[in-house]
Parts: structure tokens; sequence; C-alpha cells
């Protein structure tokens, strides 16, 4: 079994604590993240996803309960929360707000800069981070922020955070605002990031269509708690109505498959893919598995 990078026991946190204004937002969380893995945080806004990977990096320190991530101990007043977050990258939601320099190659550059490196590295993984996410060094590193698309923003964020070579990446809502183009394309470089980079990435979503994509394992979280784990077949096999509960909906294929299964088709409830259902469904109606095409619809 692979190295546990993040391990969290009984986290509690409330803001605002011993005010009239206290708001708890975390009762009692476990968690954990095995060294390779990609991890869904889902959920409804408000459930504590956030609160909890803001945990992970030490913009947030534990209130009660226990953090670990890496060789680092979050109960440690002395932990060397800079060192950590050399090793854990953070990007939230709406990365592109996050650009600040004039120039691409700049935004790019500040990280790596604040950790004292030369010239010549410092240049050597601004095109290392531009070239991963698919923006060619020469063309973009002196072009304007301002003058980027949507999509080139956010890649430009991305790189900014893997220009300082972290071991964990967290992604806070990564799909959200994108046209289907732009997600198809993010999906995939999240794919390439993780089998080229080795990286460890914990995603924060309440999509269940990235999940399916992306996901080795899955926390469900409700109320500051976790309400359901397990893969993301384990988590989709849930009736939607219990998925609803949590403010979730299943993929749109998922969902197809149930209400065949409630109405009495013999399909397995646990399809992710338009492959598998169509694979699934083409059994239930004795046609031997064989693809299920426009023409073979109209005809039954």
């Amino acid at each position: 079994m692979s190295e546990v990078v993040v391990e969290v026991r009984g986290l509690e946190h409330t803001y605002m604590r011993g005010t009239p204004m206290e708001a708890p937002s975390l009762k009692g969380v476990d968690f954990d993240v095995r060294r390779g893995e990609t991890v869904a945080l889902l959920g409804h806004t408000g459930c504590g996803k956030s609160t909890l990977v803001q945990h992970l990096n030490g913009l947030l320190r534990p209130q009660k309960g226990r953090v670990r991530v890496l060789e680092y101990d979050l109960n440690d007043p002395k932990v060397d929360v800079k060192a950590l977050r050399r090793r854990v990258a953070l990007l939230f939601q709406n990365p592109e707000a996050q650009l600040f320099e004039r120039y691409v190659g700049d935004d790019v550059a500040f990280g790596p800069r604040q950790l004292g490196l030369s010239r010549e590295e410092v240049r050597a993984r601004v095109r290392e981070a531009l070239e991963a996410v698919g923006l060619g060094f020469e063309a973009f590193k002196d072009r304007l922020t301002f003058t980027l698309s949507g999509g080139e923003k956010r890649r430009v964020a991305l790189a900014g955070v893997l220009a300082l070579r972290p071991e964990i990446l967290v992604l806070d809502e990564p799909l959200a605002g994108l046209d289907p183009a732009g997600r198809r394309h993010l999906v995939e470089l999240i794919r390439r990031l993780k089998s080229e980079w080795g990286l460890t990435l914990i995603l924060v979503s309440h999509d269940l269509e990235d999940v399916v994509l992306l996901a080795d394992r899955c926390f469900v979280m409700a109320d500051g708690r976790v309400v359901l784990s397990g893969t993301p077949r384990e988590i989709f096999s849930q009736p939607p109505a219990r998925l609803a509960e949590f403010g979730l909906q299943p993929p749109a294929v998922t969902a197809a498959v149930h209400a065949l299964a409630e109405a009495g088709l013999g399909v397995r409830r646990d399809c992710l893919t338009v492959d598998e259902a169509v694979s699934e469904i083409a059994r239930a109606l004795g046609m031997g598995g064989k693809p299920w095409t426009s023409s073979s619809c109209c005809a039954t």
C-alpha cells in the first residue's frame, strides 16, 4: 500500500471562535491521502471542503484534532510552514484572479524567486511549468497577463504553482466556469501532470462529473463532516436520492441507469461512462453487448 502523505484525524474548526458570531465549519473530520492518488473532496458550498484543504499547507492550524502532511505535524507551533508550502501547492477557485504581475513570465517566476534560486534556475522552472500546461515559453513569457483568455489565465496560474515543483497539488473547483472544450482540455492536462510529474492530487468539487473523469477515491462532506467515502463507483452506486441529501447530483449517465433499474430493467447501477452504460443496456436487452447505436435504438 502506498505511503500516506496526508492524515487528518478528528479535525474541528470554528470561525470567529469565542464570539457571538462563531460558526462551526469542521466537526471531527477524518481524511487521508496516499502518495500518487487523486482524491476528490465533494459536497455543496459551505460543507467545509475549503476549510479542510486550507489546513493542508498551514493557512489554517488545527484548533482540535490532528493534521499531518508529509513529515510535517501541523499541531506543532514550530513547524516550518514555508517549507511545507513549497511541497504542497494550493490553487484556489477562479485561479485566474490570482494573477498579479504584468507579464506572464514574471507571474510564473514569482514563487521560484522567493526561493532564492539563481536567474538561470528561475528561467528553467518558468519554461518547464509553462510548457507543462501547454503554453510555449517563447510565445507566452512576454505576454501581458490581462490580454490572455480565461482558459489561458487559468493555465498560467497553474504554471505558477507548478514552478515550485510541489509533491501535492490541491485544486479548488478546477473545472468551474469552463466551457466543454475547456473542461476536456484541463482534464487531460491534469491527467498528464499526474502521470508525468508524479503528483498527488486533491480535487475540491461539487460537480460529480469531474470526479468520474479524474478521482481514485472520494470523500463526501456535509455539515462539516465526512458522510461517505469510497471509489467513484462505490459513491455513485448510491441512490440519487441519497446523494441529493448531501446536495449532490450524480453524473447524467449514472442517473440514467438508476432510473432504468428502478423501471425494472436489469442493469447495474454503477455505470460511470456512456460506453459502460451502452454495454450494460445492450446486455440487459439481450443484445449480447453489441454497441448501442441510434439505428438499433430506433429498431427496438
